[in-house]
């Protein structure tokens, strides 16, 4: 079996479909029987094709003239996904380029037996892209075979997946665990850190972007004096953090520290790994539907970390069950937000409980290797499946 998966970009391009599209491509590629290779645009502007070896799959990079909304400026995407063929093609949404040529050319559409798309999230934020667009993605969603969800929240909070809810599959994002096992090694790493930046120790791991609501969790940090908090990212939000960081006077209990690049250097995973294990809460305080699971929260779970998230209608509440793995609270409230903080800071017993029971969650259901070998079954019954695309 012949995959091609197709996305905006690849490892190490830092997110959370950049992060699945890579689990999934080096999953399938150990897989007996089963070859895959990427197609995506280059995250920098180029003028050249490029072709790279990641760990052992095939990863082409279609040139990028610059971005819009976002999203790549790639002409040449579109000959190159022409001239690729297999078994599957896997496209992995929003990305309009990908979509678009499945539409336009029906010569991409008989290079392949069947096409699946998984849909991480509709259009949230570019609305003026999506006015004209929304026609195509009806068309574009009666084409395909079929349809991976990573939670069922996410197809009743959608705009456009309640009309193919038939050929909806759920299959939950999974991440790399086995580094669990592997604890004992980062022990003195682990101790540094809580000797650096005190207890309790709140942790938030992301791109520093409008939906990842960090304004509100700075402002409930103010609220809960013995907190501190470690902040692990970058984006355009960073000098306004800075500000309201310094407006408050926290620069003392907050620490904002640049990504780190887990997906291709093992040695900086394990330091990533080690603020895991360091902090004693994940907070994951998104504002937006753009935020549709939270992948940083299965890896805070696996550490054995409770986790603090908000119940917006995505898959964010999927992973983190309320009362079970975590606590969640309303999005935009900081005092909630606060509160829930301090329920878990002076409840030692509750924290390690939510952590215990969000350790085995992780480990039985967020795995990388659990999510490739589901998407492999769906795979194979698809192709003992006559087309239902037109």
């Amino acid at each position: 079996m012949k995959v091609v998966q197709t996305s905006k970009a690849y490892a190490a391009v830092v997110g959370g479909i950049e992060t699945t599209i890579t689990n999934l491509c080096e999953g399938l590629s150990r897989r007996q029987g089963t070859t895959v290779e990427a197609l995506v645009c280059n995250h920098v502007r180029s003028m050249g094709v490029q072709k790279e070896i990641l760990h052992g799959v095939p990863v082409h990079y279609a040139p990028s003239w610059g971005f819009v909304a976002s999203l790549p400026i790639s002409p040449q995407y579109f000959h190159m996904l022409a001239q690729m063929t297999g078994d599957i093609l896997h496209i992995h949404e929003p990305f309009p380029l990908a979509s678009l040529s499945v539409l336009l050319w029906k010569k991409i559409r008989r290079n392949f037996s069947r096409i699946v798309v998984s849909w991480h999230s509709d259009i949230i934020r570019q609305q003026w892209v999506l006015a004209p667009y929304r026609p195509l993605i009806h068309r574009f969603l009666r084409m395909v075979d079929s349809v991976v969800v990573s939670s069922p929240d996410l197809i009743e909070s959608s705009e456009f997946l309640p009309m193919c809810r038939d050929r909806c599959e759920v299959i939950p994002l999974g991440v790399k665990l086995d580094w669990v096992n592997h604890s004992e090694s980062r022990r003195p790493r682990v101790e540094e850190i809580r000797k650096t930046y005190g207890s309790p120790l709140l942790l938030f791991v992301g791109r520093l972007v409008y939906y990842k609501g960090l304004e509100y969790l700075i402002d409930a940090l103010e609220r809960v004096p013995k907190a501190k908090l470690v902040i692990i990212g970058a984006g355009p939000l960073r000098s306004v953090l800075d500000h309201q960081i310094a407006s408050k006077g926290l620069e003392q209990r907050v620490s904002i520290l640049p990504p780190i690049p887990v997906m291709l250097d093992p040695v900086q995973a394990n330091e990533l790994y080690a603020f895991y294990e360091a902090c004693d809460i994940l907070v994951l305080p998104s504002t937006e539907k753009s935020e549709t699971y939270g992948l940083v929260q299965i890896e805070a779970m696996a550490a054995g970390k409770p986790v603090i998230s908000t119940n917006l209608a995505t898959g964010v509440t999927f992973v983190n069950i309320h009362g079970v793995t975590g606590l969640t609270v309303p999005p935009r409230d900081s005092g909630e937000l606060s509160k829930a903080i301090e329920t878990l800071t002076n409840d030692a017993g509750l924290g390690q409980s939510l952590g215990s029971h969000g350790r085995d969650r992780a480990l039985r259901e967020f795995s990388s290797e659990i999510m490739v070998d589901k998407m492999a079954s769906l795979y194979e019954r698809l192709l003992k499946k006559e087309r239902v695309r037109v």
